[in-house]
Order: structure tokens, then sequence, then C-alpha cells
């Protein structure tokens, strides 16, 4: 790597404190962990990843590249040597941090190449990320080129049904918070007791090429000052959530398992208090009209229409626009229709209330800005906006809740007027100015 000027990782650990981050959580599906070079996951994850293993859960490893290109200099046999050497190394850091039994997989792509192989990468690392709970790649926005693309490429070929995470590797050495935009909202960390931090320093040290001499005598690709980063006792990770909107297909095949109701709407606790508080924090007694976008089993629009003259429900399931069908047999003021935000049709004009019920955060960005578009269009002047949203983040969705609020915090066109939160769920009212 080119030389530059290291950061001080004091200065990092203070603002990974003070930003007060959860815990990267353990356990769970298959997490499968895709890096550019031998190494990667060690420095940026080792602790981590050992935590998980432990915990039960299945880890795969999948490195694109053998490393070879770490010293420019070396000729094709002393590229092939190394890579050698770089493979072998990976296996005993392996073993040092308890993961010997972790399967690892080979791409043999080109270091320092990955960047002009985006697709070849993404089509290479897609189906070994089927059946994923998660995958872990090096943060897409990481200056190394390498790194980037592979951290864009486990992205985009991630089922959406996986939950993508990221790491940083030289982000944190050569730039400082103020620096690089750390998108502290949806950031975790994951805290190494002293013994795990013994073990992961010694699986770095396993890297022999890479923390001693150059071959030709100069300095080591990841010099002390550099190591100090990946020694701090705290690991930073970043969700890295889908450009693309859920596609509807998951919906399609939610809806049509079991008894058609993929949430429980009708009988959890979850939903049937969540529709009580949202009842209660209209703040209208009765409005002229409503829309309900994805409008789900119906459970909430059979509410609504006892509080409305007239609801336009839709959802761009078919089987959730059957559900809802049934749900209001009989109430002539509900029209239930298939519809897809931001499609007018799903907002129709000249409503005074607008319900969007754990639907937003599966948008993409494009279609989530029209939506607001479409939503001050459509809602009257003194007219409100009920959104409700999961604490938690779905697999499928962009967004998370706090995006989401911050969008309409941002947006003059808005005023908020009701909010409530608690660990399941966050629900604010905002008025159409």
């Amino acid at each position: 790597m080119t030389a530059r000027t290291v950061v001080s990782p004091a200065v990092w650990a203070a603002a990974i404190a003070a930003h007060d981050l959860p815990a990267m959580a353990l356990g769970g599906g298959p997490l499968v962990v895709v890096v550019a070079h031998p190494d990667d996951e060690t420095l940026g994850a080792g602790g981590y990843l050992a935590a998980a293993h432990a915990a039960g859960t299945d880890v795969r490893l999948v490195v694109a590249t053998d490393g070879e290109a770490a010293f420019p200099g070396l000729d094709a046999d002393g590229r092939a040597a190394l890579a050698r050497a770089r493979r072998a190394e990976l296996h005993d850091a392996l073993r040092a941090l308890g993961l010997r039994e972790v399967d690892v997989t080979w791409l043999g792509l080109p270091d320092s190449g990955l960047a002009d192989r985006r697709d070849e990468l993404a089509d290479a690392v897609g189906p070994l990320l089927d059946g994923a709970a998660t995958a872990l790649a090096p943060w897409a926005e990481d200056p190394h080129p390498d790194h980037a693309a592979v951290g864009a490429a486990v992205s985009a070929a991630a089922p959406a049904t996986t939950a993508c995470w990221a790491f940083p590797v030289w982000a944190c050495v050569w730039g400082t918070p103020d620096e690089v935009a750390v998108p502290w909202e949806r950031a975790a960390r994951h805290d190494l007791d002293a013994g795990a931090a013994g073990r992961k320093r010694a699986a770095v040290a396993a890297f022999t090429t890479q923390v001693g001499a150059a071959p030709d005598g100069g300095p080591p690709v990841l010099p002390p000052d550099v190591l100090a980063h990946f020694a701090s006792g705290a690991e930073l990770f970043l969700r890295a959530p889908r450009r693309a909107g859920a596609p509807a297909t998951r919906f399609a095949d939610l809806y049509a398992t079991g008894d058609g109701d993929p949430w429980d709407t009708r009988t959890s606790w979850y939903e049937r208090r969540k529709r009580a508080v949202t009842l209660a924090c209209l703040p209208r007694e009765r409005y002229r009209s409503a829309a309900e976008p994805g409008c789900g089993t119906g459970e909430l629009t059979r509410e609504l229409a006892r509080r409305c003259d007239a609801v336009h429900a839709s959802d761009f399931a078919p089987a959730a626009v059957a559900a809802t069908r049934a749900a209001v047999a009989g109430a002539g003021h509900v029209r239930v229709s298939g519809a897809a935000l931001p499609d007018a049709a799903a907002l129709p004009p000249g409503i005074d209330l607008a319900v969007l019920s754990e639907v937003l955060y599966y948008l993409s960005a494009p279609d989530l800005d029209a939506t607001l578009d479409r939503l001050a269009d459509a809602v009257v002047p003194g007219g409100d906006v009920l959104v409700v949203h999961w604490q938690g983040w779905p697999e499928e969705a962009p967004h998370d809740a706090r995006a989401v609020r911050a969008r309409f915090d941002g947006d003059d066109r808005f005023t908020p007027v009701v909010e409530h939160v608690d660990d399941g769920f966050v629900l604010h009212v905002h008025r159409r100015r």
C-alpha cells in the first residue's frame, strides 16, 4: 500500500465510545464472510468471528484473492510464492482464533484488480451467499479499491433475506472520524476481553509476510502503528443496507406460507398492541378520507374504517389484497386495490389521513423520496401522516425506522405533532403544512 499518515487509534477509540453503540449480535444462522485478501477478516473482525463461532454460528469464509500483489516489485514466481504463503498464513490465523473448522472458499481473482471485475465478483459470490442469515464484508467506502469492490459486490449479490454488515479496514487507519463519513446511526461494536484480544494478536502475527519486512528490506505492509488500530479491543461494524427496495416476490413468498399471516397480525400481542397505540395516536376522532398503503391482512384497515368516512387500502401483494377485502367485507366505504408506493393509486389526492405501518423502510431511496413527494401532494393542508415501524431492521429493508423518521424531520412540508417510542416500535404523526 502507498505510505500515508496513520491516524492515532486513540482518536477512533474515543469516537466509538462517544457514540454508545449497541453490541454486534452473536448467534443466528450461517454467517458468510467475504474478504478481498487473506488477513482482512482477522484485522477487521477476528474477535467477532471467534465469538460468533463460539456462540454456535456456522461461520464460512470466502477470500477473493490470494493477496499476491502485496509487494508490486515481485516477479511472477515471487507472486506465486507469496500467494501460497498467504493461504497458509490464513489457516494459521484461523487456528489461532479457534476457527480451525471454518470452511474457506478461495476465488483466485487477481489481487488489486477487483475494482475492474465487480460483475465477475458478484457472480462468484452470489451462490455462496444462498441461505446466509448474515453477510459480512469490508466496508464499500473503505479507501482500498479491492475492499470497496468486495463490499459493493456482497451488498448487490446478497439475497433479500440476508442482513449485510461491513467493517472498515484502512478507513480508520488513514482518516479521522471527522474525515471518514461513518454512518454512526447504523453502527455496532464488538468488544474483546483480554483473552480474545490475545488470540487476535496471535492470529495477526501469523501473517508473517505482512507484519515482517518487505522482500526488498523495506517496511512491512502492517507496521506497528497500523497494527495498533486492530489491537484497540473494539471492532466497528456498519449495517450495509440494500440499495434496491424489497422485492415483491419476497412478500408473495411470505403470504404463501402457513395461514397467510406471516407476521401473525391477527394474534400476536405486538401487532394487537401496535394497532391500539396507532389508533390512540390519531390526533382526531374522525377523518374524512384515509389511505393505508401496505394494508397487509386488513386488521388495521378494519379499525380505521370505524374512524373514517372513506378508506383507500392498498397492497402490492395480491394475497394481502384478498385478505383485506375479506376483513372489511360489507364495509361499502372501504376500497381495497392492488397498488405499490409511490404510485398515485396508493395515495389518492384529497386525503386528510395517510397511515403507513411498517412499509416505508422497505422502499428504495428514490421510491422513498417519491413517496414523500406523493404524500405532500395527496394529503390536504392540515391533514395527518401516521408512520409506525418496528424498531428492528428487516433484512429486506434499505432503511430502518430512524432513517425514515429523519426524512420526515428534514422535510419542511410536514410538522411533527405526535411521537411514541418504545422497545418494540416507533410511531410519529406529521401534519401537512
